[in-house]
């Protein structure tokens, strides 16, 4: 629930995340094209698109060196389906950091190292601008947002606002059943946070969280705190590669173990407390 605020340099051609985390991106091969070109891999692990951003390329006539496309036949596939991957993968790159904040990235480029056309990556660098994570620099690209502490204290309020409440009362009323229900996807939790990737760990943060919200049945609150959620795990501002280590992600990890202990127990003392907790600990 605390909210990672380190992010990892970018490199060359392998961009490497976290401890444990290899933030590469790879979007699934293009047909012959206007969306052909050379991919790029990502996290090697399959679920999602890992994180993991081509070094700050500051201008369209720059060019990425990837690996030759394979020879085999590539299946088709549609450009909406890749304009949700390549969102994905830019998501996952925000929360590393290998989208640096303040640096600005060049659709054309960045789609080449995708080997995608720069029309997908271009609607998705729209959507995040939309989501105020990064900004149009005309006739250069799109700049990462730089944010500070003020700001992430500020995400934490509203969530805290919203949330603590909303559990509360959900305490009260959902079954134990419902409750107990939900323990794989806190024991995920833990799991992604002993990888180290923090991309992972995010990810399965916001489905715990998104699970437990769902249970108010209002589509709008868990949109909203959806949105909050993923700012909050933006880096800050001067963020460096240390980051938080793995041993203080599987500790965040396991308050949500203990939060659900007490949700089970309908114990609302432990609830406030544990969740006041920890966005009181966010910043």
């Amino acid at each position: 629930m605390k909210q990672g605020t380190q992010g990892s340099a970018a490199t060359g051609d392998a961009v490497t995340g976290p401890a444990g985390c290899a933030g590469r991106f790879r979007v699934p091969a293009q047909p012959a094209g206007p969306d052909a070109g050379r991919g790029r891999d990502r996290c090697d692990r399959p679920e999602h698109a890992e994180g993991g951003a081509a070094r700050g390329e500051h201008t369209h006539g720059e060019h990425a060196h990837g690996e030759p496309a394979p020879s085999r036949p590539r299946p088709v596939v549609q450009r909406s389906s890749v304009r949700g991957q390549v969102l994905d993968a830019l998501r996952t790159a925000l929360v590393t950091g290998d989208l640096r904040p303040g640096e600005v990235y060049s659709a054309p480029v960045l789609a080449e190292r995708f080997g995608v056309s720069a029309t997908p990556v271009r609607e998705a660098m729209q959507q995040l601008a939309l989501e105020d994570a990064v900004e149009v620099v005309p006739n250069r690209g799109f700049r990462v947002v730089e944010r500070g502490a003020r700001e992430l204290a500020e995400l934490a309020e509203i969530r805290a606002l919203i949330e603590v409440p909303v559990m509360v009362r959900l305490a009260r009323t959902v079954s134990v059943e419902r409750w107990a229900e939900l323990r794989p996807l806190a024991e995920a939790t833990v799991r992604a946070a002993s990888s180290g990737c923090r991309a992972t760990y995010a990810e399965a943060d916001r489905a715990f969280h998104r699970a437990v919200l769902a249970l108010a049945g209002n589509e709008q609150l868990v949109r909203i705190t959806e949105d909050l959620h993923r700012r909050a795990q933006w880096p800050l501002v001067g963020s460096g590669p240390g980051g938080r280590g793995r041993a203080e992600l599987v500790a965040d990890a396991h308050e949500h173990t203990a939060l659900l202990d007490a949700l089970i127990a309908g114990d609302l003392d432990v609830v406030r407390s544990l969740v006041g907790e920890h966005f009181n600990g966010a910043v």
